[in-house]
């Protein structure tokens, strides 16, 4: 079985929005890094010194290749990553190997064998 690494970056309002799209879409889990900052094409706003921008989530999903494609298409779309600048942005990687997830292979396997 193969996986891709879909990683998003989204407003901190928008993480369980985002996890409960994914779950909903096939993917088996994730991982969530809090507070991330990050800047655009025009730099943040200021006022007396303190960037006024929102927080950040990174998250992390290792799903099945078959199904990447479909989950970031429909995280984008809840999340608004088209609508305006600085919502977020999301893509996805190869992956070339990866150990630890044998539970997700077997839950995988049975849903998606009618896919392949």
């Amino acid at each position: 079985m193969h996986f891709k690494l879909i990683i998003a970056f989204v407003e901190d309002d928008k993480t369980d929005l985002v996890l409960d799209t994914a779950r909903q879409e096939g993917a088996k889990g994730a991982t969530v890094v809090s507070n991330a900052r990050g800047e655009g094409m025009q730099r943040s706003k200021t006022f007396l010194g303190l960037t006024l921008e929102t927080q950040r989530d990174i998250l992390f999903f290792l799903v099945e290749e078959h199904l990447s494609r479909h989950i970031l298409e429909k995280i984008a779309s809840v999340a608004q990553f088209d609508s305006a600048p600085g919502t977020g942005i999301a893509f996805q990687i190869d992956v070339e190997d990866a150990i630890g997830v044998m539970h997700q292979v077997e839950a995988l396997t049975s849903e998606i064998e009618d896919k392949l």
